[in-house]
């Protein structure tokens, strides 16, 4: 991956760029990578295609936000660790500043008419943008399987047992999906690649919860979020709704639906959700903490592991690993709309929501729009004196 020699770009170069996608990347995963491809490959060939391609697929097979691993690895390829913290910080903090200050207004306990209309519209299509993004999900995992029998029973088991955790058993989530991949993992493992089932075995053994509340708790369902989330920004959703809203109470489940309905329509990575959460749970610090915590390891496992990136496609291991963790995971996502449903409290949500699922995934029109304009409905709703 690294025989392709870029000139020695400078870093105001770098702050400026990914600054400026940061701030205009809306959409998701998908936006990011096509502007970092049409920047870095197109505009000024920095990278070649081919290199730029396998860092796509490796950020993808990584647990953690995948476009932000992306930005990160670009400014490593370009100026070495200092390019890689200058412009992965360019490209998460538009988007931050931008979820904090919604969040001011959308959690405020005395907020304007207009705004708990806005919030309670854009909430109602939650639900299905769950649903969609699982649907998104499922063909890319799914040929992983590669067509093999044996190999499809299992990622339906790793599904289901994905959506059933998601639906039941809230913080504990990350537990199964790990399982799931570790299982999978194993049924592949040729004896002679010498993998220690005793280390992996006590992984999990690490992730019970930390703390009973506070920053330690904050920081922890941030851990989880950053660094234990596999197959995509909203599986953080059934990551962080149990914690947030049945384990520590920091906010109310409405609340929770307009913290995600916040991730999706605000530029930069959908992880910056849990900024909302750790602001609801301890004021603008913990939204910091939240964030910073949460994006941490993706940081780290970029600037360490970056120069072997190349070789992360290939791993078989890996690959088996991420067909049960991957099919678990689009199982939780789907699985975390019950959840999120349950959430909405008003007949004209429900009505939103059925807008929702027609536009999303009878349509396969945008996330954002769908949110905007559930939101722009919500405000006409409740103006017109609908409860809310």
């Amino acid at each position: 991956m690294t025989e392709h020699l870029p000139p020695n770009v400078p870093l105001t170069t770098i702050v400026r760029e990914w600054g400026r996608i940061g701030f205009i990347g809306f959409g998701g995963p998908p936006a990011h990578i096509a502007l970092f491809r049409q920047l870095c490959v197109d505009q000024r060939a920095w990278l070649s295609a081919v290199e730029f391609e396998d860092a796509v697929a490796a950020a993808n097979l990584l647990p953690g936000p995948a476009s932000t691993q992306l930005a990160i690895f670009c400014a490593w390829r370009l100026r070495g660790k200092l390019g890689a913290l200058l412009g992965g910080l360019c490209f998460i903090v538009p988007g931050l500043a931008i979820i904090l200050a919604l969040a001011v207004f959308f959690l405020a306990k005395n907020a304007p008419l207009w705004v708990q209309g806005a919030a309670a519209g854009a909430s109602a299509v939650v639900p299905v943008v769950a649903l969609s993004a699982a649907l998104r999900l499922t063909r890319a995992s799914w040929q992983r399987t590669n067509e093999v029998v044996e190999r499809q029973i299992r990622w339906v088991c790793y599904f289901v047992a994905g959506t059933v955790a998601a639906i039941t058993i809230g913080s504990y989530l990350v537990l199964v999906l790990l399982t799931c991949g570790l299982v999978e993992l194993s049924l592949r493992r040729e004896p002679s690649s010498g993998l220690s089932h005793r280390a992996f075995a006590l992984f999990p053994t690490a992730l019970t919860p930390l703390a009973s509340g506070g920053l330690l708790a904050v920081s922890w369902v941030a851990f989880k979020v950053g660094a234990l989330s596999y197959g995509g920004g909203f599986v953080i959703v059934p990551l962080m709704q149990h914690d947030a809203v049945v384990t520590y109470h920091w906010m109310t489940g409405t609340q929770f639906l307009s913290a995600v309905a916040l991730g999706q329509v605000t530029p930069g990575p959908v992880v910056q959700t849990v900024a909302v959460v750790g602001y609801a749970a301890g004021g603008l610090g913990a939204g910091l903490l939240a964030a910073l915590v949460a994006f941490a390891p993706s940081f780290l496992i970029v600037i360490v592991g970056a120069s072997h990136f190349d070789r992360l496609r290939s791993s078989a291991l890996l690959q088996g690993f991420l067909t049960g963790a991957g099919a678990a995971v689009i199982g939780a996502i789907a699985g975390s709309s019950i959840p999120l449903a349950r959430e909405l409290a008003h007949e004209w949500q429900f009505a939103l929501l059925g807008l929702g699922l027609v536009w999303l995934v009878a349509l396969r029109r945008g996330v954002v729009t769908a949110l905007l304009g559930s939101g722009v409905l919500g405000v006409v709703a409740v103006l017109a004196g609908a409860p809310h």
